[in-house]
């Protein structure tokens, strides 16, 4: 003959309690997920503008690449045309002068440019 267990009834109040118990703790995950969330956008939102700032860059410094290489054809030019000696030693040094120049330029506003981009990137990272 098989015996029953005691009937043994949960109270109510235990009950609410581990209810309650179990909607705090789905809150408190919805939010850590949503965090989460939030903090992986940030960080994709961060990669985006540094591969844009690092694309924008490269153009800088391409169009540098550019300005000086045709600088130096409208150089060679002049060179072919040159009379004499003392005009090729003049257009070599007013050559050298102006790439010079234009190498400090180029140098600061690339500085320029990558310092901003660095300060930018430290932003977003920090937001």
């Amino acid at each position: 003959m098989a015996t029953n267990p005691p009937n043994f009834e949960i109270p109510e109040q235990m009950r609410t309690m581990a209810q309650s118990s179990v909607e705090q703790a789905k809150k408190a995950f919805d939010e850590f997920i949503s965090a989460a969330n939030k903090a992986v956008g940030k960080l994709d939102d961060s990669a985006n503008a540094m591969q844009t700032t690092a694309a924008d860059l490269n153009k800088k410094a391409l169009g540098f690449a550019e300005e000086n290489i045709a600088a130096s054809f409208d150089f060679a030019a002049k060179m072919i045309k040159a009379k004499d000696l003392q005009e090729m030693m003049k257009l070599q040094a007013d050559f050298m002068k102006s790439q010079m120049t234009n190498l400090g330029t180029q140098a600061r506003d690339f500085g320029d440019a990558a310092t901003k981009a660095a300060a930018d990137a430290a932003k977003s990272l920090k937001d």
